[in-house]
């Protein structure tokens, strides 16, 4: 028996100042990770690029990891890194706002 692909939908990035980079936001990006699993697509620090399902609801990760979910709040945070449970590694991973080239929410 074949498994069935999940649905995919590309959420819409930002044009900035009339350039041909886009990106979103990390209150956007923060919204849809704790709602959805997302797809997000980003260039590492070394050049690589990286795909990566992540999330930030709880129910795809640990107990334990519970808590730094809600450490994340709009006072104690650095918004030009966003933290998000990695499904495929089963580990907390982060990434550089500025380097993300897509999005995708990702429909089980």
């Amino acid at each position: 028996m074949q498994m069935r692909q999940p649905k995919r939908k590309k959420l819409k990035m930002q044009n900035l100042n009339g350039s041909k980079e886009t990106v979103m936001s990390y209150d956007k990006i923060v919204e849809q990770l704790k709602s959805n699993i997302l797809q997000i697509t980003f260039t590492k620090v070394d050049g690589e690029q990286r795909i990566m399902p992540c999330t930030l609801q709880t129910d795809y990760m640990p107990s334990w990891s519970e808590t730094k979910v809600q450490q994340i709040d709009e006072f104690s945070v650095n918004k030009s890194v966003i933290r998000a449970f990695a499904i495929d590694k089963q580990a907390w991973r982060s990434f550089r706002v500025e380097n993300v080239t897509q999005v995708e929410v990702l429909d089980g």
